[in-house]
């Protein structure tokens, strides 16, 4: 697949967690987003913000899940739509906290293979036509690469069918935890042995999942269950450990390690593309780098929690560059059992198109932007209806209306009216038979 690249040419707060992602600490420096833009008060301030917010949100939309548990057994297809919906205030939540503490300029382009799905409205907007079903693969540079892709799937309104493979340990963090439960994500112990059976149920769901509820598909129990299904091959973000086992793994392969990207691991991939085998018929992949860090740094230590929501200085850009695969054009084993032959020719698959994402990186590093499509389906004079390459598209992580916001309280409000009510109708019954059961 050609890529169109030419040739080559002290402030402080109180400790924020790691999360397993590099994100403690003071952000190194000198900082490519400038000079701290919030002195030590309105950090606090934006800090006390954030942290409220994010309680008061995943509070509710865990209650507002609890409270539709009976649907499982009343109607599935409703409790299916019902937790999509809660899927959805997710998304909106996590595009908020992008939008009023971390704007940053979001720049996307593609390849001649996503020609026509890739548009900006008259307000700017992005705007997504992906298709209902996909597996999205993505190299991993940083924390929040996860909140831009699901930023992604709003803008092809497919927020509330997103679906992550997750590392174990994340669910047993309180109301964050059981939500992710609710939402079908996948947990993996990074043990094959325990994960390959839990997968497998996963997998098998998502590719036979059917429902007739108002969140189905275009054509109901007619076609699958929408499903995007984001997965890291490389399994880690990107960072100075993480490149140390990348380059140790490589030498035991006796392969050339990578400067921009980890070596993915083909193991996951595979499993699941063979286990949705005839039920997606796309793999996309997105190629993000942010704009600003320096070459042989990492951008986890650059863009911290701290630096990025709480002193301003966000990144500059955050670039995607967007292309898709036919899942019928990947060496996919005809069992669920492989032979070495087998695994490897994916594993080849795979290797090449990280050396593809690694020439991507490098051309941003030298020119501060991927390559973009703007050519015609065909090399002859444009006509009505034919699809046009996006060449750049510069936008920002927002919401298309600001009430959507509401969607997020709408179930526990109705709700707390509904009780609200029913309390007033006992209180006045109680009044008017005196209390005593007499009239």
């Amino acid at each position: 697949m050609s890529l169109g690249i030419p040739a080559k040419s002290s402030i402080s707060l109180p400790s924020m967690p790691d999360l397993g992602a590099g994100t403690a600490g003071p952000a190194a420096e000198p900082h490519p987003a400038g000079r701290v833009k919030h002195g030590l008060f309105i950090q606090a301030v934006r800090l006390l913000a954030t942290l409220l917010w994010t309680l008061l949100v995943l509070c509710t939309i865990n209650a507002t899940q609890s409270l539709g548990c009976p649907l499982y057994v009343i109607d599935k297809d409703y409790y299916y739509a019902y937790m999509a919906l809660t899927k959805q205030s997710f998304g909106v939540f996590i595009i908020t906290i992008t939008q009023w503490f971390s704007p940053t300029v979001i720049r996307i382009s593609g390849h001649a293979s996503v020609r026509g799905q890739l548009l900006q409205s008259k307000n700017g907007r992005l705007e997504t036509r992906f298709p209902e079903r996909v597996v999205m693969i993505a190299n991993h540079q940083l924390y929040s690469d996860w909140l831009y892709l699901w930023w992604i799937a709003y803008t092809s309104r497919m927020h509330g069918h997103v679906f992550i493979v997750l590392k174990e340990s994340l669910k047993y963090i309180p109301v964050i935890g059981p939500g992710m439960m609710f939402y079908g994500f996948v947990f993996m112990a990074r043990n094959w042995v325990k994960d390959r059976p839990r997968l497998q149920y996963r997998l098998r769901k998502l590719a036979q999942s059917r429902h007739a509820g108002p969140m189905s598909g275009e054509q109901g129990k007619q076609s699958l269950d929408p499903m995007w299904l984001m997965i890291y091959p490389e399994g880690t973000n990107l960072s100075g450990n993480t490149r140390k086992g990348s380059k140790r793994w490589a030498d035991k392969q006796g392969i050339r390690d990578f400067e921009h990207v980890l070596i993915p691991k083909s193991t996951g991939l595979l499993y699941c593309l063979q286990e949705l085998k005839g039920s997606v018929e796309w793999v996309y992949d997105c190629t993000v780098g942010y704009e600003g860090i320096p070459r042989g740094a990492y951008g986890q230590d650059i863009f911290t929690l701290r630096s990025t929501y709480f002193q301003g200085r966000p990144p500059k850009s955050v670039n995607m560059y967007w292309r898709r695969f036919p899942v019928s054009s990947i060496p996919l084993p005809s069992s669920s059992d492989p032979s070495p032959q087998e695994a490897g020719a994916f594993g080849d698959w795979l290797h090449a198109r990280w050396q593809e994402k690694e020439a991507l990186l490098e051309h941003f590093a030298r020119n501060g932007r991927f390559p973009a499509d703007d050519g015609y389906d065909s090399e002859d004079a444009p006509s009505v209806g034919m699809s046009k390459g996006a060449g750049f598209i510069e936008t920002r992580v927002q919401l298309t209306h600001w009430y959507e916001i509401l969607q997020v309280f709408s179930v526990l409000g109705a709700f707390a009216a509904v009780m609200l009510m029913l309390s007033k109708f006992w209180r006045l019954g109680s009044t008017v038979t005196g209390g005593d059961g007499t009239m």
